[in-house]
């Protein structure tokens, strides 16, 4: 905390270092850059699209084109346009991942003095851990990447089995998770507040007991990927009782944040290791020449765009996150959104141009027409299943609407392998349409004094602020 400031400073130097010396310092001639400034003027804000190339160049083969060598792993995740993301790991980047998720441990254990947990039983709900080879790099879900990497002082009271966690199908996978967990001395849980709250659930179903009464010693739960807000309450009343959480913001591009206090407001950025971070005036960051703050002169409040250098071979990357600074001292913030609109109520990650793929391909195929749509989740709190709720206006309405349902659900299933996941798992239901009356849109547009100019409807909300108030106007 007290060398945030030196460290970054640092860590630039040893990026360039070794930086200068691949396919990509070459081309942007990092040996001649010093400083952040000159930096800025070498290497442009690209966002994966942008930066794919490079990615295709290691994918085939090529060595030293981003990193030095070849990365150990390729994470792979839901992308945009190209459907999915291939994201280097490398010998130098996979201890940000590792050593980051400890170090969230051991500040809960300075702070509090409770490490009785680490005695007990501990679940992490991931992804499987087993791999496939693109250019003999081990490729895979990051969750399970990570799995390979747990500590041998860990390893022998982490459940599920290895078995049990390379099974694919949620629900199967579930059910044995439940049946290996059920009667040990459980005392942290972690994982995705939906996939921890499925969890839960099931225990509750085959022991008839609240979590906490099943497991006493329970005492920490840690979580990440989506908002937790809308799961805390009922997981809490699931276990029966609140106990401790720990808030992480880990990505594949890199494990950026963690909450290190039970008492501060935010979480702590991971400021020495590995990854020299920049900060855009989110108002800015679709400018040509937008302004691009180290860390020495971010502000809180302010809302930026953070873009990522890192030992993953990562230069300049816009992980299309924006986050907001509560303190500078030490360097807390929060993730306040996203830069563009999307829905990751459930971790699905999906976005504009996914929802407009699916739904303009079965409108093409049915010949049906669009006036507008908007698409926002609906988290059910209590029982039953969440779902997509998508607000269309039709210009002619479909001969057969559940036929149009299913087909518009599975070409976002086929473009999104998260929403897939979640969908063939049983944590959302196929998505359900509410039909917007004849003017609806521009009606509410009205309403709400966007009508007209450069004033659009979001395709994605990942709240139900637009949702809720397009209500009014359903046919």
């Amino acid at each position: 905390m007290q060398t945030a400031l030196e460290d970054q400073d640092a860590i630039l130097k040893t990026l360039l270092k070794t930086g200068k010396g691949t396919i990509f310092g070459k081309e942007h001639r990092l040996e001649a850059v010093s400083d952040q400034a000159s930096f800025a003027q070498a290497v442009p804000i690209r966002d994966y699209e942008q930066f794919k190339t490079y990615i295709e160049l290691v994918k085939e083969g090529r060595q030293n084109v981003l990193w030095k060598g070849k990365p150990i792993y390729f994470a792979k995740t839901s992308g945009t346009t190209s459907g999915v993301k291939y994201i280097p790991i490398t010998k130098d980047s996979i201890d940000n991942h590792i050593n980051t998720a400890r170090n969230a441990l051991l500040c809960y254990m300075a702070e509090t003095g409770n490490s009785a947990f680490a005695s007990g039983k501990m679940i992490f709900l991931s992804g499987s851990p087993e791999m496939e080879r693109i250019a003999g790099i081990p490729t895979g879900r990051l969750s399970g990447i990570v799995n390979h990497h747990i500590p041998s002082y860990l390893r022998s009271n982490q459940l599920p089995s290895y078995e049990t966690n390379c099974i694919e199908d949620w629900e199967t996978k579930l059910d044995r998770i439940v049946s290996e967990t059920i009667d040990k001395d459980m005392t942290l849980i972690s994982g995705i507040p939906p996939w921890m709250q499925m969890y839960f659930d099931r225990l509750i179903e085959k022991s008839g007991k609240k979590v906490g009464e099943l497991f006493p010693n329970f005492n920490l739960m840690v979580q990440g990927g989506v908002n937790f807000e809308p799961y805390k309450a009922r997981l809490f009343e699931s276990i029966g009782r609140k106990i401790d959480s720990i808030e992480l913001f880990p990505a594949s591009e890199g494990f950026f944040a963690f909450q290190d206090s039970q008492e501060a407001e935010g979480l702590l950025l991971n400021t020495n290791s590995g990854i020299y971070y920049e900060f855009v005036p989110a108002a800015e960051i679709f400018s040509e020449n937008p302004t691009r703050l180290s860390l020495h002169d971010v502000k809180v409040g302010e809302n930026y765009a953070m873009i990522i250098n890192s030992n993953a071979g990562l230069w300049g990357y816009n992980i299309g996150d924006t986050v907001k600074f509560v303190s500078v001292d030490p360097y807390r913030l929060i993730v306040s959104g996203r830069i563009k609109h999307f829905i990751s109520a459930f971790g699905e990650h999906v976005i504009g141009e996914e929802v407009e793929f699916a739904l303009l391909k079965t409108a093409a195929e049915e010949n049906v027409q669009i006036t507008e749509f908007t698409v926002a989740p609906l988290i059910q709190q209590e029982k039953g299943k969440s779902f997509h709720e998508w607000f269309i206006e039709f210009e002619n309405e479909p001969a057969d609407m559940q036929r149009f349902i299913e087909k518009t659900d599975h070409n976002l299933r086929e473009k999104n392998v998260y929403y897939d996941d979640l969908i063939a798992g049983n944590i959302l239901m196929p998505l359900q349409i509410r039909q917007v009356r004849k003017n609806g849109f521009i009606d509410y547009m009205k309403s709400i004094g966007k009508l007209g100019g450069q004033n659009k409807v979001p395709r994605l909300s990942n709240d139900r602020k637009i949702a809720d108030e397009l209500k009014a106007f359903l046919k």
